[in-house]
């Protein structure tokens, strides 16, 4: 994204997630902008919500939502509890913002700065999900 490069946003599985998204829990949470830099949905009843289509990817659905959290703590000094939801799968986690997960947030941070500012990409390297990635085609080229 910081080339100007994103996924096609018309492809079949990001159709499934955005309808997900935007028929589940409608009546239970609220979308807000912040700052123009994230987006987050908040429950009625103030935890920050992350709904996804799949918990195939569990662990960066997860460091999103924590992500949210650490932004909200450390840049605005509001916490908050987050609910991680895959509503296809009738399945909810209560995510937390310890200080594990709070370094673990702002190591993932620097890790996309040195990405972004680097000339090159890192070396390409095959991961289980690559055969599902909307950017497969960029990377195997």
């Amino acid at each position: 994204m910081s080339r100007g490069i994103d996924i096609d946003r018309g492809a079949a599985n990001i159709r499934r997630g955005t309808h997900i998204d935007e028929t589940s829990y409608r009546d239970k949470r609220r979308s807000f902008q912040i700052n123009g830099r994230i987006a987050l949905d908040m429950l009625d009843s103030g935890e920050v919500m992350e709904v996804k289509a799949s918990s195939t990817l569990e662990k960066p659905a997860r460091m999103q939502l924590l992500y949210y959290l650490w932004y909200l703590d450390h840049i605005l000094d509001i916490q908050r509890e987050g609910v991680l939801a895959y509503p296809a799968e009738r399945k909810r986690e209560e995510v937390s913002l310890t200080d594990e997960n709070a370094a673990a947030v702002e190591e993932t941070i620097c890790g996309i700065i040195e990405v972004v500012e680097s000339d090159t990409p890192p070396e390409l390297e095959k991961k289980p999900y690559c055969d599902s990635c909307l950017y497969q085609d960029i990377c195997w080229l």
